[in-house]
């Protein structure tokens, strides 16, 4: 997975010819019995990425969180299960919270994933939609920007794979200190994920990593401008177009009304909860068929309505790369495996033949 000149190929992520094509989840758990139910939802992951792999998805990654809602709190160990269960999906996160998280201790896990899974490792950074972990872990969430820009600059630097001299304002100062273990192609992928800021799409570029867009609301035509910024600021580095990528909720059945009809009150139900921490009203039905029109940011529907969408987004904002968040709220375990079962089977073949008559 390296080039001549010894750099990362990123071709493996996907190109905008041939996007690649994945899944995400937080290992949504229902409040009803949590957390005693939390060991069963992880097990439902695992089971999920496994008939990802053997429907031919092309990545799982899963999220991390430290909530009731949510089981995933160390997604690299229920990766590291997942790995010995597959062999061909890519697997990584969405996202790792760096800003709460040691970047030494988070190389040398994902690096360790690497070599597990024989080279099908990566890692997607980011600051989190939530800040529990902040308190969790004793940081002052006073400090939220700069320990993500400081703890992402010396992840950057053990990207080089070499021993590291770093020196910030958030932990004493490194000299020549090598890292281990080191991967197979000389470099761990790492995506940058982003909400929908400037600054953040310019620091992507900065540190030459892969942008991922989490759109999950609006439509996805309105990061347009995000994508444009992100090639723009990598042609004024000198810097090679690199993957972009995009994230957003969504459910598949057999036909559109199914579809709809078993992710409406999942969705109500998680957005309304998130909403009263949050000081949103109540989710609407309206406003649940408006993020599922043809250009919204919800994508629910047939394999057919799925795949057209899809499609159009990659043509859109130019990705590499599709990431569907498969689950939902409460949405049951046998939902969630026949619509990825759906999307592996019918909705990745048919985003292809479009992809490819356009």
């Amino acid at each position: 997975m390296t080039d001549l000149d010894g750099t990362f190929d990123h071709t493996v992520l996907g190109t905008r010819e041939h996007p690649s094509l994945g899944l995400d989840t937080f290992g949504d758990a229902p409040l009803d019995g949590a957390p005693g139910n939390h060991a069963a939802t992880l097990r439902e992951v695992v089971a999920e990425a496994v008939l990802a792999d053997r429907v031919g998805i092309d990545y799982i990654g899963l999220g991390e969180h430290h909530r009731a809602d949510y089981a995933i709190s160390a997604p690299d160990i229920v990766l590291a299960a997942i790995a010995g269960q597959t062999e061909r999906i890519r697997l990584g996160t969405g996202v790792t919270v760096l800003s709460s998280d040691d970047p030494i201790r988070v190389y040398e896990r994902f690096a360790t994933l690497d070599a597990v899974s024989n080279g099908r490792a990566e890692v997607q950074l980011g600051r989190g939609s939530f800040i529990e972990s902040f308190g969790l872990f004793g940081l002052d969430l006073g400090d939220y920007d700069r320990l993500f820009e400081e703890k992402l600059d010396l992840f950057a630097a053990l990207q080089h794979e070499q021993p590291v001299s770093w020196e910030g304002s958030i932990r004493t100062p490194l000299v020549d200190q090598p890292v281990y273990p080191t991967t197979t192609a000389g470099k761990l992928p790492a995506w940058i994920g982003v909400g929908g800021t400037p600054q953040s799409v310019v620091r992507a570029a900065r540190y030459g990593m892969p942008l991922m867009l989490a759109v999950i609301g609006g439509s996805p035509s309105a990061f347009v401008p995000f994508a444009e910024l992100y090639r723009e600021a990598l042609g004024q580095l000198d810097l090679p177009e690199l993957p972009i990528g995009m994230h957003s909720p969504g459910h598949i059945a057999a036909t559109d009304e199914e579809a709809r009809e078993q992710l409406f009150p999942h969705q109500a139900e998680l957005v309304t909860r998130i909403g009263r921490e949050r000081g949103w009203g109540p989710y609407s039905r309206i406003a649940f068929e408006q993020s599922a029109a043809p250009q919204g940011a919800l994508f629910v529907g047939s394999p057919e309505t799925v795949a057209q969408k899809i499609a159009w987004a990659a043509r859109t904002l130019g990705l590499s790369r599709f990431q569907l968040k498969y689950s939902v709220g409460a949405l049951p375990h046998d939902q969630r495996l026949e619509s990825i079962r759906l999307y592996g089977e019918e909705v990745i073949p048919r985003v292809r033949e479009l992809m490819a008559a356009s």
